[in-house]
């Protein structure tokens, strides 16, 4: 297999592109000659006498996209990115047959026409992108199309890329594992990452698992370590990447300045920034009012509910951690029976999470009604006055118990980095069915990538999986 062709767009887009540069035309043309939108024509003339810059604008945008390499490098490429790529190439060519046009025959082309098809392919061709990105990335989550990824290093960078993988399936990656020096990293696993032994181990991995890419994470001072590697794939047609160390986190955490005249590269830590922190400070208290005033009489339902059907207290009251390791009191609807927390203990032995949590599938001290919130995740609702008070976000990390967390790892304390939050990326991205290190690695994407945009995304995606109750007990 040719893995730098396998990297490419497929050929059916670029195919699709000029079919739509070509309609694009045609409507432009009727639109101007036939409706006469706008303004009306002053000479007559065919679709025929447009055939040349209709040639034209199909060869140029494909030929400018081609060499701007929109074309190639497919697989992560992001949909603004692509747009932007297209609006240089339209920009480009709509300039290239403007000229074109009043060089030649200035009065029996229209310019109105022209600059109407510039506008029209770069919008048809933008939602194509779109329309392309979804149909892959749909056929990726569903497990078509996937490379299998060989990761080599689970330090900090390892942990980087495995979170990125995460949180992105839409990427097409199957992770096969990792391979890593250190004993401890190498034959242990890192939520659904698994260690395949040490670093000499990678090339009977990579005959064996069919292994399509491999990723070195190792620190520049492994230099004659990565370039053993690099051949080593090199020699078996397998594309090798390097993730530098000094990028390790994300471009966003990477500022670049200068002393007089000598670059300056300076990583930011792992947190919101106070623009950012204060932004989500004023959505959070807007969306926590309007939604304890709607949902007022859905909030006193529930707690008529909970008063009938059990004895005990409607609210549930429970320390947790939250920026910054300070400690703070949760509030949730009681969906268990009163006294539950001291029968934990006794339940550890059937414990379904790994990790510091405690989940149970069919938890006996769950009540008939604390069944129905816990699935619909309604016992949440009460944290909106956490959300009020500034305690917690609408959108951030699962705030752990002081138990959680003194158990964690190191790496594990950068998601206290930022407020917790009612949901988050983990919640809709498999909720309980995934594990403990695959959510902290999917609260640290969050963490690092975050944007108004992200937190729209997740509250919308968090609607179907409440609705459904999708991995959720």
């Amino acid at each position: 297999m040719n893995l730098k062709r396998s990297e490419r767009a497929p050929l059916w887009v670029i195919c699709l592109d000029i079919a739509l540069i070509v309609l694009v035309m045609a409507l432009a043309y009727w639109s101007r000659y036939r409706l006469q939108w706008f303004r009306d024509v002053l000479y007559e003339a065919d679709f025929t006498d447009y055939l040349p810059l209709t040639a034209l604008f199909a060869l140029l945008i494909p030929g400018f996209l081609f060499l701007d390499g929109s074309y190639h490098s497919w697989r992560g490429r992001s949909w603004v990115d692509h747009v932007y790529r297209i609006s240089n190439a339209g920009a480009k060519t709509l300039v290239m047959v403007l000229a074109i046009a009043f060089f030649f025959r200035p009065l029996l082309y229209s310019r109105l026409l022209l600059l109407e098809a510039g506008i029209g392919m770069w919008i048809f061709l933008a939602l194509a992108r779109a329309a392309v990105m979804y149909l892959l990335a749909h056929q990726r989550r569903s497990g078509k199309g996937l490379k299998r990824l060989l990761i080599v290093g689970a330090g900090e960078v390892g942990r980087r890329v495995m979170r990125t993988l995460v949180a992105r399936p839409d990427l097409g990656y199957r992770v096969i594992g990792y391979v890593d020096d250190n004993p401890e990293k190498g034959e242990s696993e890192i939520g659904r990452f698994k260690g395949l032994g040490a670093i000499d181990n990678l090339v009977n991995v990579i005959n064996t698992e069919d292994i399509d890419e491999v990723i070195v994470t190792l620190p520049w001072t492994y230099h004659r370590r990565i370039l053993t590697v690099l051949r080593e794939c090199d020699r078996r047609n397998v594309q090798a990447r390097i993730v530098p160390d000094i990028f390790q986190l994300s471009l966003s955490r990477v500022d670049v300045g200068d002393l007089g005249g000598l670059p300056l590269i300076s990583i930011n830590e792992i947190t919101f920034g106070a623009t950012a922190l204060l932004f989500k400070r004023i959505v959070d208290t807007c969306g926590a009012l309007l939604g304890l005033t709607l949902g007022a009489p859905l909030l006193g339902l529930i707690a008529l509910a909970i008063r009938l059907d059990s004895p005990g207290p409607i609210l549930f009251r429970q320390q947790r951690v939250g920026k910054d390791k300070q400690l703070f009191m949760m509030y949730k609807f009681r969906s268990m029976r009163e006294g539950a927390e001291a029968e934990l203990e006794e339940l550890r032995e059937y414990n379904e999470a790994d990790g510091p949590l405690f989940k149970m599938r069919d938890d006996p001290r769950l009540t008939r009604v604390g069944t129905l919130l816990r699935r619909t995740s309604l016992d949440e609702l009460p944290q909106l006055l956490n959300v009020l008070r500034g305690e917690m976000s609408l959108v951030g990390p699962r705030p752990p118990v002081q138990e959680e967390v003194e158990q964690y790892q190191p790496w594990h304390l950068q998601r206290l980095a930022v407020p917790p939050g009612m949901t988050g990326l983990w919640q809709v991205s498999g909720r309980s069915e995934l594990t403990f290190d695959e959510m902290v690695l999917l609260d640290l994407y969050y963490i690092e990538h975050w944007s108004p945009w992200l937190d729209l995304m997740i509250m919308l995606r968090t609607i179907p999986k409440v609705l459904l109750g999708d991995g959720a007990y």
